[in-house]
């Protein structure tokens, strides 16, 4: 086993003490588990928000439990194994922060046979090499290539050679998941991604028009946005728009809602092959620099020296991304970060985190991972192992970074909107997740007098999208009074 930053370190001098410390803790899981199995009613607000959505109590699992407590004081349907969505994320979120440490960081590398020329040609490739970098950006990327630019790099008569190696995943398809193969949140995971390779689209309603443009640079792709201003609400808009690929390129039409004033749309329409090399184009030309070859994967040579690298933000700082807006990529990034032997699989990542649950003693059989994303039809947990996770999260050292990574309500992130203007705005911090037939939360919230819980509510039903009412209520429940 690797050596390890966080928490998490088992030494194999120490096997017998830690197989008897996980012997331990499993006993101590399973008495606490038993004390806590009596069922008690959901909030009358709850009950009848679900019945106003036409939602059964059976399709929804919720437990509470207040944080100086030693069992819950509310339990519903607990064990049931649901779909999580997006509240997948805290699982990935604790494990990389005990595995990898809050420190961890990603880089991003450039490479050559040799030092460039006395006139700044460099003869031979230059080689990108992809760590894995979950928040590798155009920016980023722009000041790898400066210090390039730095190191003498003016002309590069060879090949752009994309090193991609670090990760080994399963061709899929985009559309696969959702029938919406250009939008950038379906985007699979890449050792050398660079914003999702995304093209972004900043739309502006101006003067009786909309006024659009495109953010990102590429060489590579050709656009033609011809939206006209529409009537009616923003909240769905980016789903009523035309987009199409065509040989031609990316073709964005339909009616743009005044009432949304100025929006961004993200979509992936190129191959990572094709925007990394339209992108590299286009930035390398701003800066100055010349390119006569063409871009291509490969792997670095042995004997290559590396010219520039760029390091990523801390790991503290990309869970608060991840989990502040559910960065689908970002989070399987950073699942994938988990395996233990290169190149890195999901399955190597899945096995990691059985391994350290157990190590933990958190045992959840329930438990399906895919991706750690929790973009899945499969992954599962329930709502009693999702709370006993948040209890032990709030007892370990890195519960700060944990916290600070969750939406607050009423304040920011996915929350932002959310319960605006109630005692409940800024009392709780808590993930969301959102499929189709899928609606959850998870995490924290403190009352008026100071107590503060952690809870969990899962809800799979077709009739989800309109159970969020039902969530507010149990929010404000224990956000506000409490018990």
């Amino acid at each position: 086993m690797r050596a390890m930053t966080g928490a998490y370190r088992l030494p194999n001098a120490r096997k017998s003490a830690r197989q008897a410390f996980v012997l331990l803790a499993m006993a101590l899981s399973f008495a606490l588990k038993a004390e806590t199995t009596p069922e008690t009613g959901l909030p009358d607000a709850v009950r009848r928000a679900l019945a106003a959505a036409k939602i059964p109590e059976s399709a929804v699992s919720v437990v509470v439990q207040p944080l100086n407590a030693t069992r819950p004081v509310l339990t519903h349907n607990a064990a049931a194994a649901m779909n999580p969505a997006s509240v997948m994320k805290l699982v990935t979120a604790f494990a990389a922060l005990e595995i990898l440490g809050p420190g961890k960081r990603w880089q991003t590398s450039a490479w050559a046979a040799a030092e460039p020329g006395a006139e700044g040609v460099l003869t031979g490739a230059l080689f990108l090499r992809g760590g894995g970098d979950p928040a590798f950006s155009m920016e980023a990327f722009t000041r790898l290539l400066r210090r390039l630019r730095a190191r003498g790099v003016r002309h590069i008569e060879g090949d752009l050679v994309l090193d991609r190696s670090l990760f080994s995943l399963p061709a899929r398809n985009p559309g696969a998941f959702d029938r919406r193969p250009l939008r950038a949140y379906n985007v699979f995971p890449d050792a050398l991604l660079i914003d999702g390779f995304a093209q972004r689209f900043t739309f502006v309603p101006e003067n009786g028009a909309v006024r659009a443009y495109r953010d990102t640079p590429n060489e590579r792709l050709v656009s033609a946005i011809q939206l006209k201003p529409g009537v009616g609400i923003c909240d769905g808009w980016r789903d009523r728009l035309g987009i199409s690929l065509t040989a031609e390129g990316l073709r964005l039409e339909g009616q743009y809602p005044v009432s949304c004033g100025e929006r961004t749309l993200l979509l992936s329409p190129l191959s990572p092959e094709t925007h990394i090399d339209g992108l590299f184009r286009a930035l390398w030309r701003e800066l100055g620099g010349t390119f006569a070859g063409k871009t291509r994967n490969g792997t670095i040579p042995v004997n290559a020296i590396r010219l520039a690298s760029q390091e990523s933000p801390p790991l503290s700082d990309l869970i608060r991304d991840m989990n502040k807006w559910s960065n689908n990529v970002m989070a399987r990034h950073i699942f994938l970060a988990l395996g233990d032997k290169t190149p890195l699989t999901e399955e190597g990542a899945r096995q990691r985190v059985t391994e350290w649950l157990a190590w933990r003693g958190l045992r959840f059989p329930e438990l399906v991972l895919e991706n750690g994303s929790g973009l899945s039809r499969i992954e599962r947990i329930s709502a009693e192992s999702m709370n006993r996770l948040l209890i032990t999260v709030w007892q370990s050292e890195f519960m700060p970074e944990f916290l600070a990574s969750l939406p607050i309500v009423a304040v920011d992130g996915t929350l932002q909107k959310r319960l605006n203007g109630t005692p409940s705005a800024g009392r709780a911090r808590l993930k969301t997740g959102t499929l189709e037939g899928v609606r959850t939360m998870a995490g924290y919230a403190q009352d008026e007098a100071g107590r503060r819980y952690a809870l969990t509510f899962l809800m799979n039903h077709p009739r989800a999208a309109d159970g969020q009412t039902a969530m507010d209520a149990l929010i404000r429940y224990f956000a506000e009074k409490g018990l």
